[in-house]
């Protein structure tokens, strides 16, 4: 598909500017204080003074030099901040303004620029039924205004989607422990095992991408519906309250059944929709993560 480069320019720039300017007035402090270091860095050691810490000396100093020496640590701010986006075929859909890819793409350059304002690095992973595009982490704006591109206007060669492919060949690329935001509407194969693996390894967060025309069917007669995933099709009847209900009750267990999955695994969860503003999910997700790490 051939696209306008001015054009192409025009909505990156517009996602850069209203991203920026929502990190910079809302969550960089947030972003901030729930997303912390990997932990403690050895610097050097210094001589034993009243009230230091017994824990912290070093033993094998303290022999040699015949004096108490205690190690030296700083906190590690610096983090990776992985973003594993869906950009199968079932994105595409939007019965509003945005699609699931548009929304889940704009997602993500809030949570780049967060990242880099917080100078982290940033990697993106491209995925369908198999890894279309893996960037490593980086810092900086030209790195984050690619990554965005790619969101946007990359062309994926499969349709379907295949988490367990995308989580195990993270695993394999990312050996240091990261934050993993996970964009996806999870219309997908059994995911279990790899997510197991990657929840111990990452801190994982699922942000499931919906839309409410998947699941609230108008009563428009007899319509016919395509997979966009598989290219199946059928015909349904809309005017059918049991078609309706059904359609209804498939995607709620969906939703249910991937809400059980990710909290028996202390995954957080950030809902998203075609038709709510992201950035009421993306606070509320801050204050519960703040909160619980105050407890």
């Amino acid at each position: 598909m051939t696209r306008d480069p001015k054009e192409i320019l025009k909505k990156i720039r517009r996602i850069e500017l209203r991203t920026r300017r929502l990190v910079n007035s809302t969550f960089a402090g947030q972003y901030h204080s729930v997303f912390k270091g990997r932990g403690m860095n050895f610097e050097d050691v210094r001589e034993y003074a009243p009230g230091d810490e017994i824990r912290a000396i070093d033993w094998n100093v303290t022999a040699r030099m015949n004096a108490p020496y205690i190690k030296k640590f700083t906190e590690e701010r610096e983090m990776t901040v992985m973003l594993l986006v869906d950009v199968s075929a079932s994105g595409i859909f939007g019965s509003v303004e945005l699609s699931k890819r548009e929304l889940a793409a704009e997602v993500a350059s809030l949570l780049a620029f967060s990242a880099i304002n917080n100078n982290d690095k940033v990697g993106l992973l491209l995925f369908s039924d198999e890894v279309e595009l893996f960037i490593p982490p980086k810092k900086g704006r030209l790195h984050t205004l690619r990554l965005i591109r790619e969101m946007l206007y990359f062309e994926p060669k499969g349709k379907g989607t295949n988490l367990t492919i995308a989580l195990e060949y993270m695993n394999r690329v990312i050996s240091r422990r990261a934050v993993v935001f996970m964009i996806s509407d999870f219309l997908a194969p059994d995911f279990t095992k790899a997510l197991n693996v990657s929840s111990r390894r990452h801190d994982l967060v699922a942000m499931p991408v919906t839309d409410p025309g998947e699941s609230e069917i108008a009563d428009v007669g007899i319509i016919t519906m395509e997979d966009a995933e598989t290219g199946e099709q059928i015909d349904i009847n809309t005017s059918s309250r049991s078609v309706r209900r059904g359609v209804l009750s498939a995607s709620t267990d969906h939703r249910r059944s991937l809400e059980s999955l990710f909290r028996s695994r202390r995954i957080d969860i950030v809902p998203l929709s075609t038709t709510e503003d992201y950035l009421v999910a993306i606070r509320a997700f801050f204050v519960q993560r703040e909160r619980r790490m105050a407890a």
